[in-house]
């Protein structure tokens, strides 16, 4: 891919007619209205964008982007970057956190090796090596452009790949030491917000630990003058080839019409590059949890979505997402099976406007 390539990709937008048909079909369910709160809005989001009034979401599937990062030489994380190896060579054969949630649910995992700095295949995870890390950012930008865009468009191939495949949820993961710092540097350069507002302890930095990992990062974005607006050299200069597959996975999920629910920080980051690069994007993407991180609100604020789960997680893999997977699925489980009041002989709750209010009681519109 060539970044007119990527300029040229359009994205349209989710239907609004299925949106207020399926949530008027809320309205006619035997419940308050409302009653479901977010989720009678989410569902409705999910319907639009699958373009079906009572969409079905019995496969999903969790593209975990994995992948490791040159500063790690920098002391920014407690572990090094053979963990990236190790907990990649265990999702392959469905044994970390998020495999066991997702087999719960009958979900599917599909881990990527995007960018793991190991030369062997890794049994069930997919090769996609772009490169074998990325580099130490404070010396010399992260990636070059071209392995940027390689992986943006990974990304996008995984999100056709599943649209092929009958899947209609996607959740986005991630597995790599040193990306809370890298996440951390892309959110500061793309919301312009303070370092020390935005970066957090990741896996659990001692005070030095977080004094250190902020300063790395305040004097990358002194080094390569970041500015908002350039979210393509913000990836290349300071991301991650997790970051970037998982940005293309978000542009591939608008593309192909499948939703993707975002898990903590680091997809959170992925998701406002994606809007930046194409605007639009959004609104394929589903919120799922607050993340610990402190620019996962930040982040969440410039895409305009709140997130449903508030359990202080921090797990990462896409654990999060999964979780929201199984919420949707009860919502969705009550609005194709409803009761409607009339099933119930019972009158319909009426949605008041202001106007209609004024006309029945006579009183005065303010």
């Amino acid at each position: 891919m060539t970044s007119e390539e990527l300029n040229q990709i359009k994205i349209q937008e989710p239907s609004k007619e299925i949106y207020r048909r399926i949530r008027s079909e809320w309205d006619h369910m035997a419940k308050p209205l409302d009653g479901m709160g977010r989720f009678e809005e989410l569902t409705a989001q999910i319907g639009a964008i699958l373009e079906n009034v009572y969409p079905d979401i019995s496969r999903k599937a969790v593209i975990v982007m994995c992948a490791d990062n040159g500063i790690v030489e920098e002391g920014v994380s407690q572990s090094g970057q053979e963990v990236t190896l190790a907990v990649s060579s265990f999702m392959g054969k469905n044994q970390t956190s998020v495999g066991k949630m997702a087999t719960r649910i009958g979900a599917d995992v599909i881990p990527v090796d995007i960018g793991i700095n190991h030369g062997a295949q890794i049994e069930g995870v997919i090769d996609r090596k772009i490169a074998h890390g990325t580099k130490n950012f404070r010396k010399e930008p992260a990636m070059t452009e071209s392995e940027t865009l390689a992986a943006i468009q990974t990304g996008i191939e995984m999100a056709a790949y599943c649209k092929r495949e009958g899947y209609q949820l996607l959740a986005t993961g991630e597995m790599g030491i040193g990306n809370t710092t890298t996440s951390s540097a892309v959110a500061a350069a793309l919301t312009g917000l303070p370092v020390e507002e935005i970066t957090g302890r990741g896996a659990g930095l001692s005070d030095e630990g977080l004094r250190r990992k902020r300063n790395v990062i305040i004097e990358a974005l002194k080094k390569y003058d970041l500015r908002k607006e350039e979210t393509l050299r913000i990836l290349m200069s300071v991301g991650g080839l997790d970051i970037a597959g998982l940005t293309g996975v978000f542009i591939g999920g608008a593309m192909y019409h499948l939703p993707v629910v975002l898990d903590g920080v680091i997809s959170a980051v992925a998701a406002l590059a994606a809007e930046r690069l194409k605007p639009g994007t959004r609104a394929y993407m589903i919120p799922s949890h607050k993340s610990k991180e402190p620019a996962a609100k930040q982040i969440l604020d410039e895409l305009c979505l709140s997130p449903v789960i508030d359990a202080s997680l921090a797990l990462g893999e896409g654990t999060g997402a999964v979780m929201m997977f199984a919420l949707l699925d009860m919502a969705l489980s009550l609005y194709q099976r409803q009761t409607t009041f009339s099933d119930i002989h019972v009158e319909q709750y009426r949605r008041y406007t202001k106007t209609q209010e004024t006309k029945e009681t006579g009183e005065k519109s303010w």
